[in-house]
């Protein structure tokens, strides 16, 4: 592929439930970034808000979906209310149609290998963070009305791609990041925790399926289909085929000593997975952090720690009484559009 990345292939008008409803215009486009293993074609959607823009094009909230699985038919672009994935995506959108009712752009990268050719590297940061720059160029292609100025607001697997986003020195237009119950703390702990059946485990295994197949979509060390027991095959089968909802289901059904065989060698999936943890980013724009305090999926404990290695003078710290993993993006969406607003 040719074209350079941020290239906007294809756009064409949005009328299906994957649209926010308080836009004036939703799009779905196809545009060129950078994958894993080389150049990709992403596909995405862009909402534009129904007011008159500014001078200096409207503001942009580049929203980073969390976990959905890993197959096409889990892509958020293609998102139906009797779909795979609405159970999630539809409640993510209610809040995002405040965004654009706002005032404000939201785009909503797929991330690669959701609806295209190629495997989705699920929780690889770079990969993500590409898609998220390179949409923002691609929309600006679609629609000239579109500044230049972005946030990154991302939930969950997400919240990582942000601290990745965060990372990268100059971005062109990144004014700050949102991170919601980031995961990627602890991430090379995950399968030795199930193996050991330490505490936690049982919950560990729905994000196992999603973390195998990513995992060797990035690492041809990574062997998926060689690790699990014969019982615990079918969790690769559905993540394969299903998303997130579906394959734990199946995750429920499973003991931990059900899971990795008895020889697995997890070294290459964890020292992988160790290249994908966030604690200790240097972070180059200013970042608000949510946290919901009952939130069992990405635990207080954990963003607290991941927090404290972080450059506080960068930082700040937002925790939602009651709000579970998935609350949190609705109980904290008035704190963020103030913090959101001081950017722009």
């Amino acid at each position: 592929m040719s074209e350079p990345r941020g290239t906007l292939l294809h756009v064409e008008p949005l009328t299906t439930d994957a649209a926010l409803p308080s836009a004036a215009t939703n799009l779905l486009v196809r545009y060129v970034s950078e994958g894993v293993h080389g150049p990709i074609v992403v596909t995405g959607t862009v909402s534009l808000p129904p007011t008159t823009p500014p001078s200096s094009g409207w503001p942009v909230i580049n929203w980073a979906h969390g976990t959905v699985g890993t197959a096409n038919v889990c892509a958020p672009s293609s998102n139906t209310r009797d779909g795979l994935v609405d159970e999630y995506v539809g409640l993510m959108d209610t809040t995002l149609d405040r965004w654009v009712a706002a005032g404000y752009v939201v785009l909503k990268t797929d991330y690669e290998g959701f609806g295209t050719d190629g495997e989705h590297p699920y929780m690889h940061g770079d990969s993500a963070a590409n898609c998220l720059e390179d949409i923002v160029v691609a929309a600006r292609e679609a629609d000239p009305r579109i500044g230049r100025d972005w946030v990154a607001v991302g939930h969950s697997q997400g919240g990582q791609a942000c601290l990745f986003v965060a990372a990268r020195e100059s971005l062109p237009g990144l004014l700050g990041a949102v991170p919601i119950a980031p995961g990627g703390t602890g991430l090379s702990l995950l399968a030795p925790v199930i193996k050991e059946a330490r505490p936690g485990s049982a919950g560990a295994i729905r994000f196992l399926p999603p973390l195998l197949v990513g995992a060797a979509a990035a690492d041809p060390r990574v062997d998926p289909d060689a690790l699990l027991t014969e019982k615990a095959h079918v969790l690769l089968d559905t993540i394969r085929t299903a998303c997130l909802p579906q394959s734990t289901l199946v995750a429920e059904t499973l003991l931990p000593e059900d899971v990795f065989r008895p020889d697995a060698d997890l070294g290459p999936l964890t020292e992988y997975l160790l290249t994908q943890e966030v604690t200790g980013f240097p972070v180059h724009v200013p970042m608000l952090i949510v946290q919901g305090l009952a939130d069992d999926l990405v635990t207080p404990a954990a963003t607290d720690y991941l927090v404290s290695t972080l450059p506080a003078e960068r930082v700040a710290y937002k925790k939602y009484a009651g709000a579970d993993h998935r609350q949190a993006v609705a109980a904290s969406f008035d704190d963020v559009l103030a913090f959101v607003e001081a950017l722009f």
